[in-house]
């Protein structure tokens, strides 16, 4: 196979495993219920397995993205899969809620590794010709997966039970595990390189870390990234109930609503974003920049207007086009963060920009609940899109590209 088809046979491959990964991160949610009446759980408790998840998914990011950069994203990838997958069976197995909030927080240990290893490594098989495609075509396995989580998770568990439903995922993802390593064991040895970065070994975890943070874009890129992430989870954990309060919908149909119209528009603008970046990219060096901050203006202002609109339908056509501009945004960020990071470095920032974004955007789902009856959800997401204008003005003055390679962190990498 040549490298060109290896590069997207790849991107199959890791997008059915990036689907399972939001598949059994979010099912869960969809058998709340169940949980309940079978285990006696309180809501606050069910509360804690969602942030439980969440909250060690982002401490663990760092680490775990490190070992992407320091022992191989094949490898890495092989036992994050394993690992989950044999987390999301065990969690059909708990007896109580700390079997169930151990599992959970094994399991964001175990996802953790996968993004960043899993996006370099495509970010290693293809150039800046189709990065951000490539990159996009992945992404659209999360915005599937979450809709499944949400639909098929409820399905399985109303017919068969919650612990079925586990069982079947985690089984799934497991033997998946060993079909991806056969696949994968056929990549080239040596990923494809960008000529104007500096080649080296991958350093040590905290040299990693300085060298990452001290790349001169590096700090921009991760604030938007956090005022992107604390607009997602504000969406996607408010979202339904204010359809339910606000609108008047049932709760199967607001659940529907807001999951299926804003991934329906992800997955557009992700291969939109893709198309035009990959090929602006190649013409200017600040092209991807420039794709990104349209895509946060855009998501901002429709954002905005989801959050004043009194009429359901332009409501559900303000999460289509906001996840349009998401989806631009979203397929992206590695491919930036490879004009200003070396290979053995980039699975490292990744997860940098993972830990921030999941920890901020955690927060602020919490936050949100706290100020509900006070200042309202729409208020809430007008001040979300607020801030999105701002990330989209930060990125379209970034200078990158052939000044910011020549940027301290890159030049003073060191060999492991």
């Amino acid at each position: 196979m040549t490298s060109s088809r290896y590069g997207w046979a790849l991107v199959a491959v890791l997008w059915f495993i990036w689907l399972l990964n939001y598949l059994d991160r979010q099912v869960i949610f969809s058998v709340f219920p169940l949980l309940r009446s079978e285990l006696r759980l309180s809501d606050f408790e069910l509360g804690l397995l969602g942030t439980s998840f969440l909250w060690v998914y982002a401490l663990a990011s760092p680490a775990v993205g490190y070992l992407g950069d320091r022992f191989g994203r094949k490898k890495v990838i092989f036992a994050s899969l394993l690992a989950w997958s044999t987390m999301t069976w065990a969690t059909g197995k708990a007896k109580n809620f700390q079997e169930l909030l151990w599992a959970r927080g094994l399991m964001g240990v175990a996802e953790a590794a996968y993004l960043p290893a899993g996006l370099a490594l495509i970010s290693d098989h293809h150039t800046e010709r189709t990065r951000a495609l490539a990159t996009g075509l992945h992404n659209s396995g999360a915005y599937v997966g979450a809709v499944l989580g949400g639909v098929a998770g409820g399905w399985i568990g109303e017919r068969y039970g919650w612990r079925s439903a586990f069982a079947f995922l985690g089984l799934t993802g497991i033997a998946y595990a060993f079909v991806a390593a056969v696949a994968l064991r056929g990549a080239p040895t040596i990923p494809t390189r960008d000529a104007n970065l500096p080649q080296s070994h991958s350093p040590r975890f905290a040299a990693s870390l300085r060298q990452v943070c001290s790349l001169r874009a590096f700090p921009t890129l991760t604030l938007v990234f956090v005022v992107m992430s604390i607009a997602n989870w504000l969406v996607y954990t408010w979202m339904p109930i204010y359809l339910y309060e606000g609108f008047h919908l049932s709760l199967w149909a607001a659940g529907y609503s807001a999951t299926f119209y804003l991934q329906a528009g992800a997955v557009g603008g992700t291969l939109l974003g893709g198309v035009v970046a990959d090929k602006w990219g190649t013409r200017a060096e600040r092209g991807r920049l420039l794709t990104q901050g349209a895509g946060l203006a855009l998501a901002a202002s429709f954002l905005c207007l989801a959050g004043m609109t009194p009429a359901v339908g332009f409501l559900l056509a303000a999460l289509v086009v906001f996840g349009i501009g998401k989806g631009a945004y979203d397929c992206n960020c590695m491919p930036v963060l490879c004009q200003i990071a070396p290979p053995e470095l980039r699975s490292t920032g990744y997860a940098l920009f993972n830990c921030a974004g999941t920890i901020a955007g955690g927060a602020v789902a919490a936050v949100a609940g706290a100020l509900k009856s006070s200042a309202g959800l729409g208020r809430m997401m007008v001040t979300a899109g607020l801030l999105l204008f701002i990330a989209a003005i930060l990125l379209l003055r970034l200078e990158i590209g052939s000044s910011g390679r020549r940027t301290r962190g890159i030049q003073q990498v060191s060999r492991r």
